[in-house]
């Protein structure tokens, strides 16, 4: 079933728990994730990212992750991540996408509070006053729509994020969360978009001085890679929502390197690769869903 973001959050913020957010860049992803929820009764959501919302082929893909929502027996919300475009916002929502990030991390204070509440305003003047609007404070490393950094290769292609690029500075949160009106707040507490350099080093201490001065739920991106004794911890201080990709895209990227030519052999056969490449995303959806309901 279909459900608002921030009903979602909240409610397994009440719950003791937090929910699971997955970037699909396929159906058969989504499908995955989807089909994990739902055996475990519990609620996740399907992430699409601005690159592939700016496309048609995007766009009909948010279409269908709203159609897969729909039918679902758990909740699932549909959310556009990582935003500023205004043209690809309104299309995304337009498309299906009933929550968007509105990401104006990488702008000056001033002009990230007034990029989300431009969406706000342009959103609630096509009617679609009820988009639930996620913002960031804080700037984190990396790409997430790629594994690793751009600057940290080595001959063997084993790269690494960058180090977080600015912690998110707790005293503005109040009044970030007051002009914004933002739904969720996504946080940056030592978290990074892609694989990470060493141990993963998350400022708990920042995070909860952050979380004492805001009611809304709070997001951490850059799950990836972050320990599960460590993501257990996140609920206790109002993150309601985690954000996963990167373990997602390598877990299926290995299933199809390892199981392609065998699959060619085997008369082209598509239908059962794709069936590994379910099964795993499935299972790492499973496995997230298992760790933050603890």
């Amino acid at each position: 079933m279909r459900t608002q973001l921030d009903t979602l959050v909240t409610g397994a913020l009440q719950q003791g728990s937090a929910v699971p957010a997955f970037t699909c860049y396929d159906f058969t992803t989504a499908l995955a994730v989807v089909g994990a929820a739902e055996e475990s009764g519990r609620g996740a959501i399907l992430l699409v990212a601005p690159k592939t919302a700016a496309t048609p082929n995007g766009l009909r893909l948010i279409a269908a992750l709203r159609g897969l929502a729909d039918a679902a027996s758990v909740p699932i919300a549909v959310q556009l991540d990582h935003a500023t475009d205004p043209q690809v916002i309104a299309d995304a929502v337009s498309a299906g996408a009933d929550s968007v990030l509105v990401d104006g991390s990488s702008l000056p204070y001033e002009d990230n509070i007034d990029l989300v509440r431009n969406v706000r305003a342009a959103l609630a003047g096509q009617g679609r006053g009820d988009v639930v609007i996620e913002a960031e404070l804080g700037g984190l490393a990396g790409d997430e729509d790629r594994a690793f950094g751009t600057d940290a290769a080595d001959n063997a292609g084993s790269t690494v994020a960058d180090a977080p690029a600015g912690l998110t500075d707790s005293a503005q949160v109040e009044d970030f969360v007051a002009r914004t009106g933002a739904q969720l707040l996504a946080v940056a507490v030592g978290n990074v978009h892609g694989k990470y350099k060493g141990e993963p080093r998350l400022r708990w201490d920042v995070l909860q001085d952050i979380a004492v001065r805001t009611r809304i739920p709070l997001v951490l991106h850059g799950a990836s890679g972050i320990p599960a004794e460590e993501l257990v911890k996140a609920a206790a201080m109002n993150v309601g929502k985690v954000n996963f990709n990167t373990e997602l895209r390598t877990g299926v990227l290995a299933v199809l390197e390892e199981q392609t030519t065998a699959h060619r052999a085997d008369g082209e056969n598509l239908q059962a690769l794709l069936g590994l490449w379910n099964a795993s995303a499935r299972t790492f959806a499973a496995t997230a869903l298992a760790t933050l309901s603890r």
